[in-house]
């Protein structure tokens, strides 16, 4: 499943500088995930590297985006490529 980033974010900047894909987006007032870019870093690190970087813990699974690990294994083969 994707990613999403809660109200608690306090815009530090951390997580956006750790994300493989560029999935975090500044936005007004906390930053977002886009859900089409994020893999939660399968095919990258072993762990999503925001959650491992964010301070205030606000980053969590996105409820309306739920994909199983193959899913992400896809989705990494497909931007692997435009990125």
């Amino acid at each position: 499943m994707a990613l999403m980033i809660t109200d608690e974010c306090i815009a530090c900047d951390a997580c956006r500088e750790e994300c493989p894909t560029g999935a975090i987006e500044e936005s007004d007032p906390v930053y977002i995930i886009d859900p089409d870019l994020c893999t939660e870093c399968v095919g990258f690190y072993d762990e999503p590297a925001c959650i491992a970087v964010c301070p205030v813990d606000c980053i969590v699974p996105d409820p309306d985006n739920v994909e199983n690990v193959e899913e992400l294994k896809f989705k990494f083969k497909h931007l692997e490529k435009e990125l």
